[in-house]
């Protein structure tokens, strides 16, 4: 399978202002615009957006029946997300590493993105398999 090189960093806890005063806040967006400028410019953020509060999950219940809900914990929403250009997980890892916010406790998580799905990729391996 061919790399693909980007990755999306899935920002959680991104209520990391609560508490701060309205100068620490200030400081804070201020130094993750300019770490955001800096990674545009060297091109290892390909760009990113938040995500507003709320949504709906959609998931199959128990009794087969689909269903929409809240469903996360508050732990696990995801507030923003962030595409970063990268040789491998591991230097985009340490770009994650930078981002001003983990310092005020926002997890991030690193994702490789791929152009195939998958539940493609496996059934390409079953088909291969049975020839």
């Amino acid at each position: 399978m061919k790399r693909s090189n980007e990755y999306m960093m899935l920002l959680r806890n991104t209520d990391w202002d609560e508490g701060l005063s309205i100068e620490e806040i200030t400081k804070l967006i201020a130094q993750y615009t300019e770490w955001f400028d800096r990674m545009l410019a060297e091109g290892k953020v390909a760009g990113g957006r938040p995500l507003i509060a709320g949504g709906r999950t959609v998931a199959l219940s128990q009794d087969g029946k689909v269903l929409d809900g809240p469903f996360i914990e508050s732990k696990e929403i995801i507030g923003g997300y962030i595409l970063l250009a990268a040789d491998d997980l591991g230097a985009a890892v340490k770009i994650a590493k930078t981002f001003p916010p983990v310092m005020r406790g926002v997890q991030v998580e690193v994702r490789e993105l791929t152009n195939i799905c998958p539940i493609s990729q496996r059934l390409e391996a079953r088909l291969a398999a049975t020839l």
